[in-house]
Parts: structure tokens; sequence; C-alpha cells
């Protein structure tokens, strides 16, 4: 299942890892073993932040992408399902909406 995967990264823990040099270190490991498809770095709110296009094999991979940056960062993650225009098609809406409407 693809999921986008919002991290934010308060800035006094991530200051501080920059200081002692060790950022680049901690998010290169976990990157390396999330395996994201993509990965961009933005902000959220005033605070640094990144999106991960990922793949999960079900729900028990949850902690396993999480943890790294709960632990290494004390960050907020959240996941959020996506699909692609062709799985939107595969979807069914048509009949949804006859049954639901």
């Amino acid at each position: 299942m693809r999921m986008i995967m919002q991290v934010t990264i308060p800035n006094a823990k991530f200051n501080a890892l920059v200081k002692d040099g060790t950022v680049g270190q901690k998010i290169q490991k976990i990157l390396d073993d999330a395996k994201p498809e993509a990965v961009y770095f933005t902000e959220y709110a005033g605070h640094r932040g990144a999106i991960l296009i990922v793949n999960l094999d079900g729900p028990t991979k949850v902690p396993a992408l999480a943890e790294p940056w709960f632990l290494a960062f004390d960050a907020d993650v959240q996941f959020h399902v996506v699909m692609s225009p062709e799985e939107l098609g595969r979807a069914g809406l048509e009949s949804l909406a006859k049954k639901w409407a």
C-alpha cells in the first residue's frame, strides 16, 4: 500500500544535531532503512519537515518507518494512504455512487 509519510521535526532537537554534526548521518540511516520511493524536505508551521512516499506491505510496517523519526528527532509522523489515477479508476466509484447516492 502506497502512503505519504509526513514528518514534522521540532527545531530544538534538530538544531542540536546540526550543531553536533550528526544530523546528516541520522537522516541518511533512516532513509537507507525506509527505502522511500521519494523524499522531499519542507517545513510545517515553522518546523522542519519531510514528505516521504513509502510502500507498506501492511500496518505492522508502520512502527519500523515511524520509530526512527520519533527516537532520533522527537518528530511527529502522520501516514496518508494514496493512490494513482489508475488505482482510483479501479476503485469502483460508479458502483458506489449507485449504491449510496
